[in-house]
């Protein structure tokens, strides 16, 4: 296992040096200069849309905007919100989180372009119903079908079973600090949980999320909120740390500046999930009139993500003090015992409901976004129910494995994924801007845009709009 970590730790470094970073980034400014810093100057309508959504009336198994804004967030809004905060200051040291802060920002133009991607080009599923991604685009669109199957197999893998075995992993670990469960039997729990879950189909699992996101976010940011308040005072020499070392990391960082700002992209990324090509699954499912309106929904789910719960976790961190750059407490552990020395060992217990409920609720989007991905490939109900077991024993898997295998494994598979979703959505950007700009025109004329797919300069690859007009 240590070989096999190791080797894993340096293809993660070149793909993360040189590659990611560049592809990252570089799209990130582009789509933010060609949409007008699109996620400040709509930034109204995000939150706008948003609380339209909420209450949606649903016709039969429909899944409105905020029930798919739900989902995405239940997959984004997990350990990496968490645990992946406290792993990147002790990797990277404090200026890490600067870098979590920027990826948001420029990535939530990346998550607006993919998501409206996928609502132009999502797929009747049944009537008032959808799926759609970056598969069904890549295929219908670029018509390149086996970069369509590499993609969802690598959706798959990395969603369905890598992310699942560490959100898995954070469970046990959490719940064996705060109870001192064993971690064996609390996974063969987590396992018939999950299994009971999945086992309901997609719309059960939208309507899980549903529940789950609004309470959990709730309850941690309130928390975290209290602990800011206790030490307000504080305040601004963190946001001093944080943005003094963004740019001259302490010297216990080992790798310097480029350890500090790849450990904050690479978290942030995992934790936000813009541009790796899965929010968009959740997109496509929902029923609006626009485009437009389910990505700058999604567009406002990286804000949520990063600068709201990454920056709540970031805050417990660095105000407790109780941090080592380069320790050996890390991940949830780190969390636990920094929110402990705040408001005592009862925080211990909290964290642990906290990351089940977290941990838990990103189990059910990753299964959602790989049940979506194995449909592009195959109706075969075998297939389904097999695919439903190896994500119950890759849960078990992740449940009893080491965690620097597990994160790394993730780190990974996110790089392949994300490379290959970037390259369809830069070429696809043109199409993303279009629906933008006919969208903005009918604001301006103060109407509720409602769109016509005969604006794009092809309908190759729009099959839901047509039928949506016919309905």
């Amino acid at each position: 296992m240590e070989t096999l970590n190791a080797v894993i730790n340096q293809v993660n470094t070149i793909l993360w040096s040189y590659i990611l970073i560049v592809l990252l980034i570089g799209l990130g400014l582009y789509f933010t200069f060609r949409t007008g810093f699109i996620q400040i100057r709509l930034l109204v309508d995000m939150v706008r849309l948003l609380a339209e959504g909420v209450g949606t009336r649903r016709m039969g198994n429909q899944i409105s905007s905020f029930q798919a804004f739900c989902v995405s967030t239940a997959s984004r809004v997990g350990v990496g919100n968490i645990a992946g905060v406290a792993i990147a200051i002790v990797l990277g040291g404090p200026g890490a989180i600067f870098w979590m802060w920027m990826v948001a920002i420029v990535g939530s133009a990346t998550g607006f372009v993919e998501s409206t991607l996928a609502q132009i080009y999502k797929i009747p599923r049944g009537k008032w119903t959808f799926h759609g991604g970056p598969a069904y685009y890549i295929q219908n669109v670029l018509h390149m079908p086996n970069l369509a199957k590499l993609f969802s197999l690598l959706l798959m893998t990395t969603f369905a079973l890598v992310y699942n075995s560490l959100q898995a992993n954070t469970i046990t670990l959490s719940l064996h600090s705060a109870f001192g469960w064993d971690r064996t039997i609390v996974g063969v729990v987590v396992s018939i949980l999950i299994a009971l879950v999945i086992c309901g189909g997609a719309h059960f699992v939208a309507r899980v999320a549903e529940m789950l996101v609004p309470v959990m976010a709730g309850a941690y940011l309130l928390i975290a909120l209290i602990v800011v308040i206790m030490n307000f005072g504080q305040l601004p020499s963190v946001f001093a740390l944080i943005v003094s070392n963004a740019f001259a990391p302490q010297a216990a960082v080992a790798g310097g500046f480029g350890a500090c700002v790849m450990n904050g992209i690479k978290r942030g990324l995992f934790s936000n999930e813009a541009g790796e090509g899965s929010v968009p699954n959740a997109a496509a499912t929902a029923y609006v009139t626009h485009p437009v309106k389910q990505g700058l929904i999604q567009a406002f789910g990286v804000y949520v993500d990063t600068l709201l719960i990454c920056s709540a976790s970031a805050a417990l961190v660095l105000l407790s003090g109780v941090y080592e750059i380069g320790g050996k407490v890390t991940g949830i552990e780190l969390i636990q015992n920094c929110l402990a020395a705040e408001v005592g060992s009862w925080a211990i217990v909290f964290i642990g409901i906290m990351i089940m409920m977290f941990a838990f609720s990103s189990l059910v989007g990753n299964y959602y976004y790989g049940e979506i991905n194995l449909a592009f490939l195959t109706q075969s109900k075998t297939a389904l129910y097999i695919f439903r077991a190896a994500v119950v024993a890759m849960t078990m898997f992740g449940s009893i494995a080491s965690l620097p295998l597990v994160w790394n494994l993730a780190d990974l598979f996110m790089a392949f994924l994300a490379t290959t979703n970037l390259y369809a959505i830069s070429r696809l950007f043109p199409f993303a801007k279009i629906a933008l700009d006919d969208y903005e025109k009918q604001r301006a004329e103060g109407m509720d845009p409602d769109f016509d797919p005969h604006i794009l300069p092809s309908l190759d690859g729009v099959y839901a709009w047509g039928m949506e007009k016919e309905k």
